[in-house]
């Protein structure tokens, strides 16, 4: 006599829907974040106002230099020292010998570091840079 029970099991599903909405919310996190580290700003450094500025047109690979109040230099999220910035450069000007630098400079920073960073650039031989600027608030925006 057999005791047992027959009990009937279930094959196991793999269940999409949870999964599909994981990977969602991981492609919408991944893109909100990509957007806003693309731009390589750094948030301490206030740049000055310009009123005959324009939006330049943003292009992939921009090199952007962040330079701080106290003439510290960073360049892809890392601070450096101006013999490591002028490497860094020479490394990318063989690559893409046309390339643009952006100076983000604080509002606040001395103008040696400004020109120390721009002779830099020129030892480097990148011959395309600009200097970083904001628009003048309007009168009635505050």
């Amino acid at each position: 006599m057999n005791l047992r029970r027959r009990i009937a099991q279930e094959p196991i599903q793999l269940q999409l829907a949870p999964m599909i909405d994981v990977i969602m919310f991981l492609l919408c996190f991944f893109l909100l974040t990509w957007n806003l580290a693309r731009y390589e700003q750094d948030l301490e450094v206030k740049v000055p106002t310009a009123k005959n500025g324009k939006d330049p047109a943003q292009l992939p690979g921009e090199v952007i230099i962040n330079l701080k109040t106290d003439g510290t230099v960073e360049l892809e999220r890392a601070t450096l020292t101006l013999p490591q910035l002028e490497e860094k450069l020479k490394a990318i000007a063989q690559v893409f010998p046309d390339q643009a630098v952006i100076l983000r400079g604080s509002e606040s920073v001395e103008y040696k570091h400004v020109v120390e960073v721009l002779d830099t650039c020129r030892a480097a031989k990148t011959d395309q840079y600009c200097l970083a600027t904001n628009r003048p608030e309007k009168a009635g925006a505050q």
